[in-house]
């Protein structure tokens, strides 16, 4: 008789148990709203501050994201949403999106799923007409900026009015 051995960490190259990224649907808005305030909360930023999680529409994003050229995809992990991102115009500037709500919980960290999820949301950009890609984050979010600038990002000016006025950092992509 033999005996498998029991892990915590399934298998990445079982399919049943690997990462997936889709599109948001309207039965996520509450799951990708807790994974963006369980994130924030995680890295201190709160939503009296001016960050993300402060966003009006949080638990709606499902009616957000249903604009012309806008998209968010959530990836699921064993059973749960565990993250998301999306892109969405940048208001004012026509040929400018922006990178939107990229949260990630503990259990997909390190699994590549970010590099996946910005691949997907720059293809989606490049399909869209876009020519630049627009973000803003902040300094804490150590992993997130190394991320964006080994996708090309580099730092500018603040663009438009998101909301977001702590975000202190504001990087651009330009799309070949």
């Amino acid at each position: 008789m033999t005996t498998q051995l029991q892990t915590d960490e399934p298998a990445l190259n079982d399919r049943t148990h690997a990462p997936n990224i889709r599109s948001l649907t309207p039965l996520d808005d509450a799951a990708i709203a807790a994974v963006i305030r369980a994130v924030s909360a995680q890295y201190g930023l709160t939503a009296d501050k001016g960050y993300g999680v402060a966003d009006k529409t949080l638990d709606t994003l499902s009616v957000v994201y249903q604009a012309n050229n806008a998209h968010y995809w959530v990836i699921e992990y064993q059973g749960s949403i565990c993250g998301g991102a999306g892109i969405a115009p940048l208001a004012g500037h026509s040929k400018v999106c922006e990178l939107q709500k990229m949260y990630f919980m503990p259990a997909i960290r390190g699994l590549g799923m970010a590099k996946r999820l910005s691949a997907q949301a720059i293809d989606f950009a490049k399909k869209s007409g876009y020519s630049s890609i627009y973000l803003e984050t902040t300094a804490v979010l150590v992993e997130a900026l190394a991320l964006y600038q080994k996708l090309g990002f580099v730092p500018c000016e603040h663009l438009g009015e998101t909301g977001h006025d702590a975000c202190e950092i504001a990087m651009r992509l330009e799309l070949d």
